[in-house]
């Protein structure tokens, strides 16, 4: 069980480390519902994203009624 854990650890960080390199944790742009959720699979996505899976999300938010 310990070994499965450690695995998991392993690829979470691996995926931290692809979205910085991609920029994701810059303070340039707004933060967005699709800007987090494409961090999220990124570090989701883990060491596929450098044998080149791009994960991308979008949201699309709706407008208050009035």
């Amino acid at each position: 069980m310990r070994i499965g854990a450690v695995l998991i650890a392993i690829w979470l960080v691996l995926g931290v480390i692809a979205a910085y390199e991609r920029g994701y944790f810059s303070d340039s742009e707004d933060a967005s519902c699709a800007e987090a959720g494409t961090v999220i699979v990124t570090t989701v996505a883990g060491p596929l994203n450098w044998m080149g899976v791009n994960p991308k999300v979008t949201c699309d938010v709706p407008e208050p009624s009035k």
